[in-house]
């Protein structure tokens, strides 16, 4: 039983909840505790898109927690520091890696950690009060749960270099402007936002969506061409599939599909 961890399953949705009060601070059981949730949630096949989400009010996930990172930092605890740090970003690659959309309902304080985390997910729907930012520097530490990289990627290294070395955080409005966030919604209907629009992807064919999020995600680090290999190489693959032949028969029938997830 996880202390920290809990989700449902509904209409093919999960919602996974970081339940740590109270402000969700990650931790080394937090994170541990999470990517045995990621696990099972991938492997359900009852479950097509995850939304991850924090508990209470105040906080999606506030960041590391402090005080074991000091625990390590005061003991000059060179190893334990690389595992906390190998722990944390295998866990998010898992997330980004995933061939289920994972959808972040930041309903609140995003910080740090927080904001590594929703940054590895795939949608990310923030509420009209949430702060987001990379306050590490005020630590004198950095970001190291891939702060430094996904950050740069998605907003430009020119504004994250400027929001990791002020510690600056940005307002839900200002991140929707840097497309950090997909869209903002008033704080108390993130996660009914979230639902919706990961029941939208639900009725979609699932092996259509995986081939998506493996060519988007092969291609964002490759040039042009070896992106457009990855792209080729998925159509091909799903051109195969009984899905497609159920949509495009379903298109020239005028009917909605009615997809089997193979």
């Amino acid at each position: 039983m996880a202390d920290f961890i809990r989700y449902t399953v509904e209409d093919r949705i999960a919602t996974l909840v970081i339940d740590h009060p109270p402000v969700n601070a990650l931790n080394r059981q937090t994170l541990t505790e999470l990517d045995a949730g990621l696990d099972e949630l991938i492997a359900n096949s009852g479950v097509k898109v995850i939304v991850l989400t924090g508990g209470g009010q105040l906080a999606f996930v506030a960041g590391a927690d402090i005080g074991e990172i000091g625990a390590l930092v005061k003991g000059t605890d060179a190893i334990g520091a690389q595992a906390m740090i190998e722990l944390g970003q295998r866990v998010f690659n898992k997330i980004e890696s995933s061939n289920k959309p994972v959808v972040a309902a930041i309903n609140g304080v995003c910080l740090g950690g927080g904001l590594e985390l929703a940054m590895a997910c795939h949608i990310r729907i923030a509420g009209d009060r949430a702060r987001l930012g990379q306050p590490e520097i005020n630590l004198g530490i950095i970001p190291g749960w891939g702060g430094t990289q996904r950050l740069a990627r998605i907003i430009g290294p020119s504004k994250a270099t400027e929001m990791i070395l002020t510690g600056d955080p940005v307002t839900s409005q200002q991140a929707l402007q840097l497309r950090l966030v997909n869209m903002v919604v008033p704080g108390d209907q993130v996660v009914r936002q979230a639902k919706g629009l990961a029941s939208k992807i639900a009725g979609k064919s699932a092996v259509s969506v995986a081939a998506a999020l493996r060519a988007i995600g092969s291609g964002l680090d490759a040039d042009l061409r070896t992106g457009l290999e990855k792209e080729r190489e998925q159509f091909v693959k799903l051109a195969a599939s009984e899905d497609v032949r159920e949509g495009i028969t379903a298109f020239l029938e005028k009917r909605q599909p009615q997809f089997k997830d193979r």
